[in-house]
């Protein structure tokens, strides 16, 4: 849906002079148009048998998957993220979808038995109606997919606004639906300020609204949803560990934990930034960690040869080199510390970059850097005496979203889950990670209401109803 705001232009943050897309943003009048259009289109969307509404995404999948290459391409240069990561996002969308179109092959609901002769118990389900989606920056297709696709599949209409930093991807993505054949007004695109969010939880025909991105936000929507008693769902941030003991595989760890805090350039919610690591093994660990840092190439992430690109901004890029500063202040130790492209020129006073290099810090347990989520190429590293102070130091956050454990012994891995309070745990394999068909989501205050995906999705974006059936 077209905006009467103000100009809006996405760019490179590789390039700053580069413009990847140009437009004008919303404004909150429509966010009453996008409602009212999603309303008028809803019920009859509700009507169409599932099948048909499954057929709509497989279509859209056959279509992602089609332009993948180019739209990988894309969101390299929108983001920052690099081809490879962009153009597997691009897939990820596609399958999302496409296991989200099979949703007519399950089961739709449950039969009861009842206590009474001559009666059965049905529990169907039915959508919600019409849901708002707010979705980051930094999965700009793949996280929407995984919203809208449940959404649309289960009956609803939706109302989107992804972060006004990813508007092309988000074009992508609702050009593909509505090219596949999804109805007028079932898809509405928003792009524009984080206060349409606002306006759109506060409207009075929002049935539902599914939110990924800051702690501050989430938290901030979550209230407006329940003084109005609008279901709310949330993942908001993580403080993810890696814990590495003393039995682990240490170059599988050093591996694993380099791909988890590095990639995407650490912009993940379930992204490795903090590093749990056996005392007897903490040297050896940190010996083979630095020579995978020295090979990680960082640069232009549309060169196929480059690992890790900028951050989404440059603005995103100081915010996290205020931090490693501050954490240094604190009296952390800087284990290592990458060169960036343009480092000698903002040295030397020039425009700041949104390239941050990898960095390694050793803090102390009140260290920003523990503490906060950074969400950026930073990662905090503190040592353990024993299993069990690993696992104290791995909780030592309010968040839970994802944690890696590292070890050879069953027994420790099956104690870690009990332990450990999060959402997701991966054992001998990177923090980041998620299958479309299993719950995402976070434990403690890294998610709020119905996980995501999965069978799980359901449990948001539709209510039930039990229906006493005599003959």
């Amino acid at each position: 849906m077209a905006g009467d705001g103000e100009p809006l232009a996405s760019r490179n943050p590789a390039r700053p002079e580069q413009v990847v897309a140009e437009g004008t943003q919303a404004v909150p009048a429509d966010v009453d148009r996008a409602m009212h259009a999603a309303r008028t289109a809803q019920c009859e969307w509700a009507r169409t048998p599932i099948h048909e509404r499954g057929a709509v995404l497989a279509r859209a999948a056959a279509a992602l998957e089609e332009r993948a290459d180019q739209h990988g391409l894309e969101l390299a240069r929108e983001e920052g993220k690099t081809l490879a990561e962009g153009t597997g996002e691009v897939l990820r969308a596609a399958q999302i979808l496409r296991y989200c179109a099979g949703e007519g092959d399950r089961a739709a609901g449950e039969h009861y038995a009842s206590p009474r002769r001559g009666e059965r118990i049905l529990v169907t389900r039915k959508p919600l109606g019409v849901v708002g989606v707010v979705t980051p920056f930094n999965f700009p297709i793949a996280i929407p997919a995984w919203k809208i696709a449940p959404a649309l599949v289960h009956g609803n209409a939706v109302v989107w606004k992804p972060a006004s930093t990813v508007p092309l991807l988000a074009m992508r993505l609702a050009e593909a639906l509505d090219g596949a054949g999804l109805p007028a007004g079932m898809l509405n695109l928003l792009i524009g300020p984080g206060a349409l969010g606002t306006e759109l939880v506060r409207h009075p025909g929002l049935d539902g609204l599914s939110f990924t991105g800051s702690t501050g936000v989430g938290r901030a929507l979550a209230g407006e949803a329940a003084s109005r008693g609008v279901p709310f769902q949330g993942e908001m941030g993580g403080k993810n560990a890696a814990i590495v003991l003393a039995d682990a595989d240490l170059d599988l760890a050093a591996e694993q934990v380099l791909f988890g805090a590095f990639r995407s350039t650490g912009q993940k919610c379930t992204a490795t930034s903090r590093l749990v690591v056996a005392e007897e093994v903490a040297d050896a660990f940190l010996a083979r960690l630095a020579p995978r840092l020295d090979a990680w190439r960082v640069g232009d992430p549309s060169d196929p040869s480059v690992h890790m690109g900028p951050l989404v901004t440059e603005s995103a890029a100081e915010g996290v080199r205020a931090a490693v500063a501050a954490a240094e202040a604190e009296g952390a130790r800087v284990l290592y510390r990458g060169v960036a492209p343009g480092a000698e020129a903002h040295d030397a006073g020039a425009a700041p970059s949104a390239f941050v290099p990898p960095t390694v810090l050793e803090v102390g347990p009140d260290s920003v850097a523990w503490r906060e989520e950074l969400f950026g190429p930073v990662l905090a590293v503190r040592r353990a005496a024993s299993v069990e102070e690993a696992f104290t130091l791995a909780e030592d956050s309010e968040f839970g979203l994802s944690a890696a454990l590292f070890t050879r012994d069953i027994a420790t891995a099956l104690e870690a889950v009990d332990a450990l309070d999060v959402g997701i745990l991966h054992v001998n394999s990177e923090s980041a990670g998620a299958d479309p068909h299993v719950p995402f989501g976070g434990a403690k205050k890294s998610g709020y209401g119905p996980k995501e995906q999965g069978a799980a999705a359901r449990e948001f974006f539709t209510h039930t109803t039990t229906v006493y059936l005599r003959g």
